[in-house]
């Protein structure tokens, strides 16, 4: 499906990007003097302080379960229960986002369990998010 520059899904936060065929990815900084990684962009390193060292670039888009809970009561709109989750990613970042497709129980859920970064509507988790993308998590 093609997408006009109109019909372009928004990101639904700061460090998601929209490519002009619709698809998305997540964006971080990598400081050139020390290599440490954040999400999002930045002009300076947390890590080192530099300044004006930081290069953005697309951030991998597998990893690593690292934590999570089961949110069982939330705002209005929101659907509930959900799987709100920490994933290291291979790259070195890590991120947080709604794991999806599995079910919200601590059985089903290993710790350590491989996942990728996918993009889905954001209503998916916020019945009044239309016309945005988020990214979520599921099992690779």
């Amino acid at each position: 499906m093609e997408h006009t520059a109109s019909a372009l899904p928004q990101p639904a936060t700061s460090y998601t990007r929209v490519r002009g065929d619709g698809s998305a990815y997540l964006v971080g900084s990598r400081c050139t003097q020390c290599g440490a990684k954040f999400l999002g962009e930045r002009g300076n390193c947390g890590h080192c302080g530099a300044r004006d060292a930081l290069e953005s670039y697309e951030l991998a888009s597998r990893g690593r379960l690292y934590n999570y809970t089961i949110v069982n009561r939330s705002y209005p709109g929101i659907t509930v229960p959900f799987v709100s989750a920490v994933v290291d990613l291979e790259d070195g970042t890590s991120i947080k986002g709604n794991l999806i497709g599995v079910e919200p129980v601590a059985e089903a859920i290993p710790f350590g369990m491989p996942v990728r970064v996918v993009f889905r509507p954001a209503e998916t988790a916020n019945a009044e998010a239309r016309g945005f993308v988020a990214h979520f998590f599921e099992p690779a």
